[in-house]
């Protein structure tokens, strides 16, 4: 794939070649995340985040075979209504080209071809991992490998406590991925702000975010940064209590045989039902916190 490959929109375009800041979003959120209206609500409220911040949003995803990068709220509209969309890992997506199809793009997928447009911050919620027991299923997200891979920072409040977070973090390791927490020692886990694990560095400021980005992108290493960005406090669910109700989702998904990409939205939807729907609103209130972050960094690397 080579950049006239891309379909940017005139606000986008007109952005990266003024060197002005720019946020990557991805698309599996909407399509695959949240169910509608909510899914909409969030992906507008996060560009809106990212606007009012300074920087321009870029909602990447594939419509009709069509590499998009960024969505008018026409398109956002009618992705977070397609129940035929489908998702799309990096691996997926030029089958997806040629069948014509419209997918939300995962963290791995946006962020090989947020590299591909020249956009270097992406905000999600949180990146895939290490799953339980993949000393048995081998069940490991392509994201770790394009962190590995790809020169692009990623903005997320951690992994989610469905994966095995010592696993997922030394993964990270193997592939020389930096992992800087913000305004926090511990690496947060999604719902909750700590996961019983520290996190490799600790930065307080977007400036110093953007600086350890800058400097590690000129050192060619070709790898991404993960930054691990908590959920508000306010909206954070007790680790003790999320843990109990992700074990709940688990064995249920055990038992239904759900594997593969048919788990994390399983696990998420019934996680949501558990939690009285206030996972929802933790998701919702940690992707609109990304963004903030996200934007602030990208704003701070385009002043430089």
């Amino acid at each position: 794939m080579t950049p006239d490959m891309l379909s940017l929109t005139p606000e986008v375009a007109d952005a990266l070649a003024k060197g002005a800041p720019v946020v990557a979003l991805e698309s599996t959120i909407i399509t695959h995340g949240m169910p509608y209206p909510a899914n909409l609500e969030t992906a507008l409220a996060v560009e809106g985040e990212i606007r009012a911040r300074g920087a321009i949003p870029a909602t990447i995803a594939v419509v009709k075979g069509e590499i998009k990068i960024g969505l008018t709220e026409a398109e956002l509209d009618a992705l977070a209504q397609d129940t035929d969309c489908v998702k799309a890992s990096g691996r997926d997506l030029a089958v997806a080209m040629v069948r014509k199809a419209s997918a939300g793009t995962t963290v791995s997928a946006t962020m090989r071809l947020a590299a591909l447009a020249g956009i270097r911050v992406f905000a999600t919620g949180g990146v895939g991992g290490v799953h339980r027991g993949a000393e048995h299923s081998w069940d490991v997200s392509a994201d770790l490998t394009e962190l590995g891979a790809t020169p692009v920072t990623v903005v997320c409040a951690g992994v989610k406590s469905i994966l095995d977070i010592p696993k997922t973090l030394e993964v990270l390791e193997t592939n020389r991925v930096p992992v800087i927490a913000y305004g926090t020692d511990a690496f947060p886990a999604f719902f909750a702000r700590e996961s019983g694990y520290p996190a490799d560095h600790r930065l307080d400021s977007a400036t110093d975010l953007a600086a350890a980005i800058d400097a590690h992108d000129s050192l060619g290493t070709g790898t991404g940064v993960l930054i691990a960005n908590p959920v508000p406090e306010e909206d954070a669910l007790a680790p003790a209590e999320i843990d109990g109700i992700i074990d709940e989702a688990i064995a249920a998904a055990d038992a239904q045989g759900v594997t593969r990409k048919e788990l994390t939205p399983f696990l998420l939807a019934r996680i949501v039902e558990k939690s009285e729907g206030r996972s929802l609103k933790a998701n919702i209130s940690l992707v609109r916190n990304n963004a903030r972050l996200a934007a602030d960094i990208a704003v701070a690397m385009s002043a430089k």
